[in-house]
């Protein structure tokens, strides 16, 4: 790969899990960012040239106990993501944008998660311009351990000014009342709970959804029925690993689930936290078959911060995401941003990738990089997780 742009947003550079690409009504390509902390909110980039990236606009959130995590983008219209850092706080929910003049997002719409037990919502998944489907707290969702505390929403928003509950799912024993016993939980220091993360919905499959649960693995539900959901297939490797399921990406056309761990603990003192592969031709009944390979745990653990896997592009279904069933491209914090080819699912090879040099100031003393998205130009975008900001690669595949 190669560097084609590195943007530092006005030294705002520290960024979490959302990025999404924008097709505005003047041709130009917007790329959208949620920021991993306060102060800043979201940031817009105008993108339409990747080597002369341009900041658009640039948010404040309201107080410094709030965080934006996650955002999408389906037309003119953006979610953004609120989790706050105690339970009771506020806002803690998502806020809908209008962003038709990127300069000047219009707020449209707040939905409220807040409540006693609730820090909001954590990650959203939001492609289809109606749907918007979210890890999130509820203000009647209390749950047993306060690790438990975001579930499976699905929230109407046809009607963006009025945005409304459509369904929810969470992992059996988790809530207060719930006639199921909780579930046992993974030793210290592993134990990160029972609570969704990534809640992916696709057009080919719009009655499944793609659940990464943390400690409770990768579950996919049957959400023909959003007032009667079911678990169609739950896997989970923990134990014996150590937890943090992430994310479930479907490959269609092949049968096969490319499922994420994240690592949460620096130093690699939550190692193996890795990308795995399993056949669901059996969708009851998904079976590992290989692991991506990663980079010499000796070699990254000692670079500072987190080393493992994260974030991968998940094939977002617009007309500006790379989509690809063979190659997957993914961040794992100081060990850059990597290309994997998986013509062969037993037998995955790493095809590329890119490891900048620590940011200025950076707190890990190292790059940790978080997330990543690739248009249909073969042009990735990645973000570091502190100081860095926005790298802008060509990926020559």
């Amino acid at each position: 790969m190669t560097l084609l742009a590195h943007h530092e947003l006005a030294g705002f550079g520290g960024l979490g899990e959302g990025i999404a690409m924008q097709l505005a009504d003047d041709g130009r390509r917007i790329l959208w960012l949620a920021h991993e902390s306060a102060p800043k909110n979201f940031t817009g980039v105008d993108v339409t040239d990747p080597r002369a990236p341009r900041l658009v606009v640039q948010t404040e959130l309201p107080h410094m106990k709030v965080r934006s995590n996650s955002l999408d983008v389906s037309g003119n219209l953006m979610a953004v993501a609120y989790q706050v850092n105690q339970p009771g706080m506020q806002p803690a929910g998502f806020d809908l944008f209008d962003i038709s003049r990127p300069e000047e997002p219009r707020l449209v719409s707040h939905f409220d998660c807040s409540g006693p037990w609730s820090r909001g919502v954590h990650c959203l998944w939001f492609v289809d311009g109606k749907t918007v489907h979210m890890a999130s707290g509820a203000p009647d969702f209390q749950p047993h351990d306060p690790r438990d505390d975001q579930l499976y929403r699905i929230v109407d928003v046809s009607d963006p000014a009025r945005p409304v509950e459509a369904g929810r799912w969470w992992l059996p024993g988790t809530r207060v009342g719930d006639a199921a016993p909780p579930p046992p939980r993974l030793p210290a220091p592993f134990d990160r709970g029972f609570r969704a993360h990534n809640t992916n919905v696709y057009p080919q499959r719009p009655d499944r959804a793609y659940v990464g649960y943390i400690d409770g693995g990768a579950v996919v539900l049957d959400i023909s029925d959003v007032s009667d959901i079911r678990v169609v297939s739950h896997w989970n490797h923990s134990p014996p690993f150590n937890g943090f399921t992430h994310t479930v990406l479907p490959l269609f056309e092949r049968n096969l689930w490319v499922v994420t761990d994240e690592c949460v603990q620096d130093d690699g003192k939550d190692w193996p936290k890795l990308v795995w592969m399993l056949d669901a031709r059996s969708e009851a009944n998904p079976i590992p078959i290989s692991t991506f390979p990663m980079p010499p745990l000796e070699a990254f653990s000692r670079r500072g911060g987190r080393f493992g896997a994260h974030n991968v592009h998940e094939n977002l279904p617009l007309p500006m995401s790379f989509q690809s069933e063979t190659l997957i491209v993914g961040t794992f914090f100081n060990g850059g941003v990597r290309v994997y080819d998986t013509t062969d699912p037993y037998r995955v090879e790493e095809v590329a990738y890119y490891v900048p040099g620590a940011p200025r100031l950076s707190p890990a003393g190292s790059i940790q990089l978080n997330d990543v998205f690739v248009d249909e130009r073969r042009i990735v975008y990645t973000v570091d997780r502190f100081g860095g900001g926005l790298y802008i690669l060509e990926m020559n595949l």
